[in-house]
């Protein structure tokens, strides 16, 4: 059965290593680690030692170790269980011995450089995940975020989408090659942030500079909207109660199918920031409305695209747990269709209904695709004609 030392590093060009991990060093044979690693610290391993490559897709590495099934030395950046090596070898090699010999990681060394309270830092890796980690708390307006890049999520990367979305009350740490010689850290701006070249390994850190206090029920006067048509928007108190129906609490995905300006899914992103949101519209003047609405509520993460939802091909988005539908083009029923083959089982659609002819037509799409009419409720705000809310579930079987 293997057995693994992994070791923790930082970029110092001479690692310095204690007694104990020596004494590990000098009676191992294998050694494994990424390129990086193998470069600081090869002329200090044993003569006629064997070095096992550390890189994505990790499957060849990890069937080596078992071919292997010896002790293995592994080095890594920083603590190996702080979203690294360690918490994958743990995984894949769940009965094998391990013993972790870690150093500070990078957030940690940066935070020490710049005197940050790191105890209440809330931690959003980038690396290899996807860009909800980090917009969410942006959004949240959390005070002090800690965020591990890479090559595609630079720090660069990020201060360009903070700074799209007017998300400029954060002051940023970066760090460069944290540990080592070559260590560089500095205090931008959000813009110069998105200009900046990092050498890699990097990191950052966002410390809160102003507040931004958020809205629930947004009133329709305060988004932009369409030139001339300023009831061309889903009403506050039907919007809220679309979004209690699209149960974005337990969902991960929701698709906004006519989102016109954009106010349902900026109030879905607001509510639930851990869902991404996926929006389409036809009208061409709405790509504009929807960054304008984002900007001016600092909304991060709604991808969105215009075009004709028939024509478009969507195959590209993730399947939905929500749906909301603002807009169907007088096809009610081959809209329904098309979404419901992308439908996770247990999602939801939420439709408005504003006559009694699209109320049943409605229901008929859900019967015959299967869909169980799950809420509904009529609403009319001030003068406004009344609206059936109608939440369809897609069961499962």
């Amino acid at each position: 059965m293997c057995k693994f030392h992994v070791i923790g590093i930082s970029d110092e060009s001479v690692p310095v290593f204690t007694s104990e991990v020596k004494q590990v060093i000098e009676a191992a044979l294998y050694f494994s680690g990424a390129a990086r690693h193998y470069e600081l610290v090869k002329d200090l391993l044993p003569v006629g030692h064997h070095r096992i490559e550390l890189a994505v897709p990790l499957k060849p590495t990890f069937d080596k170790y078992r071919e292997l099934n010896a002790e293995i030395v592994v080095f890594a950046s920083g603590d190996p269980l702080f979203f690294g090596i360690g918490n994958t070898i743990k995984r894949e090699f769940p009965d094998a011995e391990m013993k972790v010999y870690p150093t500070f990681n990078s957030l940690q060394m940066l935070a020490h450089h710049c005197h940050l309270p790191y105890g209440n830092m809330v931690i959003s890796t980038l690396t290899g995940r996807p860009w909800v980690n980090l917009d969410k708390e942006l959004i949240k307006g959390t005070g002090l975020i800690g965020v591990l890049t890479d090559k595609k999520k630079t720090p660069a990367a990020i201060g360009q989408r903070m700074a799209a979305v007017g998300l400029s009350n954060y002051k940023a740490y970066l760090g460069e090659r944290m540990g080592g010689e070559r260590q560089r850290v500095c205090k931008l701006s959000i813009q110069e942030l998105s200009r900046v070249n990092a050498e890699a390994p990097n990191c950052v850190i966002f410390e809160k500079s102003s507040r931004f206090d958020r809205v629930t029920g947004i009133s329709e006067s305060d988004f932009h909207c369409l030139p001339g048509r300023p009831k061309m928007i889903t009403k506050r108190s039907i919007r809220l109660m679309c979004l209690s129906m699209l149960k974005l609490h337990s969902a991960k995905v929701m698709w906004d199918i006519g989102f016109c300006t954009g106010s349902v899914s900026i109030e879905a992103k607001q509510a639930a920031p851990h869902v991404e949101v996926y929006a389409i519209e036809k009208r061409e003047e709405s790509r504009d409305l929807m960054q304008k609405n984002r900007l001016k509520y600092r909304i991060p993460g709604i991808e969105s695209c215009t075009g004709d939802f028939y024509e478009t091909d969507l195959s590209a988005w993730p399947p939905p747990d929500s749906i909301f539908i603002g807009g169907h083009g007088g096809r009610l029923s081959d809209m329904m269709t098309q979404l419901s083959t992308r439908l996770k089982m247990g999602g939801v659609i939420v439709f408005n209904a504003v006559s009694i002819e699209t109320a049943e037509a409605f229901r008929e799409a859900c019967k015959h695709l299967k869909l169980n009419v799950s809420d509904e409720m009529v609403i009319r705000q001030d003068d406004y004609n009344a609206v059936t809310v109608f939440q369809a579930t897609k069961e499962c079987k």
